[in-house]
């Protein structure tokens, strides 16, 4: 384990121990004295807003540990999102999520110009905001608390790195949603990681045969690629059906995780999958919140989820935590 990995391992321990602690507190001399803190945790209600709806094989996992947070703490938890990528209706959500005056408020600002000044609006009428998944580089403009993700440019020039490692020097990029602005940071950053050639390559990834097809396309039109990156799940089950009629010529890496994309790397198919642990991202943002409103208390900076990458050596240690939407 790396450094930033055994110091992000221990932090979070350190926070689910003091998240047992004060649910222990609230559940013994809490109940006597009625409240403890500034308010009691089971008047708090915090409204997660995200840009991926929770069928989305990704975003399924991270409303998990919102929920597995909300029950664990003892507070009310809403999850808001789209049926699909739709900044309109994104904003739509959190105007309405702003509206209903919650406790707390946790965000995804996917698209800067749309989404960061409604962010902005909930945070000047007092209401507090983490930032989770997609809005790192704008969470202390708008007035966040804290931001809870990856650093996704880094994450895409290691990705480059290590394809470039194993011998790729021209490379497709699968974009499964347009217009989310971590993705084409992560195009962006395994062009530079690389070294060689990138071409991105969008496909609708809320339709597989469809993004399937697209990328067997991708393929047979860029006969010199010998290497791709898909941007998640969405992009990437289809893109390990397409390069089954490849040969095995093409290599292959992708982010986040599914159990798809894990029994493609057990067998081979597949070199890593960057796990950004989405489970936490939905996780911490409502812990942060809880300990803020009942103590007005905060991390300082941001947290950092990812990214970490899971390989054939520790992919089968992962796959049945990804099977129970954990991983």
């Amino acid at each position: 384990m790396t450094r930033i990995g055994r110091w992000f391992a221990l932090g979070t321990a350190a926070l689910l121990t003091l998240a047992a602690c004060g649910q222990g507190q609230e559940q013994g001399e809490g109940q006597e004295q009625g409240k403890q803190g500034l308010v009691s945790r089971g008047d708090i209600r915090i409204v997660m807003v995200t840009h991926g709806p929770p069928a989305d094989a990704f975003w399924s996992v991270a409303k998990n540990g919102a929920d597995q947070a909300a029950r664990d703490l003892g507070v009310k938890m809403e999850y808001r999102a789209p049926s699909s990528f739709d900044v309109v209706e994104i904003q739509q959500l959190m105007e309405s999520a702003i509206a209903s005056k919650p406790d707390g408020l946790a965000v995804t600002i996917a698209d800067t110009d749309a989404l960061a000044p409604v962010v902005k609006k909930a945070t000047d009428e007092g209401i507090p905001v983490v930032v989770l998944n997609a809005g790192r580089d704008v969470w202390q403009d708008v007035g966040a608390l804290s931001y809870v993700g990856q650093t996704e440019y880094e994450a895409g020039a290691e990705a480059g790195r290590r394809l470039a490692a194993a011998g790729v020097t021209n490379a497709l990029c699968i974009n499964h949603q347009q217009g989310v602005v971590t993705l084409d940071q992560r195009c962006d950053g395994f062009e530079e990681g690389l070294g060689g050639t990138v071409k991105q390559v969008a496909v609708d990834g809320e339709n597989p045969t469809q993004a399937q097809r697209g990328i067997e396309a991708a393929l047979r039109n860029n006969p010199d690629a010998n290497g791709m990156l898909a941007l998640g799940p969405s992009g990437a089950n289809p893109a390990v059906a397409a390069l089954e009629g490849a040969g095995g010529q093409v290599k292959f890496g992708t982010f986040d995780l599914s159990p798809e994309i894990l029994q493609a790397v057990i067998d081979g198919k597949a070199l890593f999958a960057i796990d950004q642990q989405q489970w936490l991202q939905g996780y911490l943002p409502v812990f942060q919140l809880t300990q803020y409103v009942q103590y007005g208390v905060t991390p300082v900076g941001e947290t950092p989820t990812g990214p970490a990458f899971v390989t054939k050596e520790n992919a089968e240690d992962v796959l049945q935590l990804s099977k129970d939407g954990i991983r």
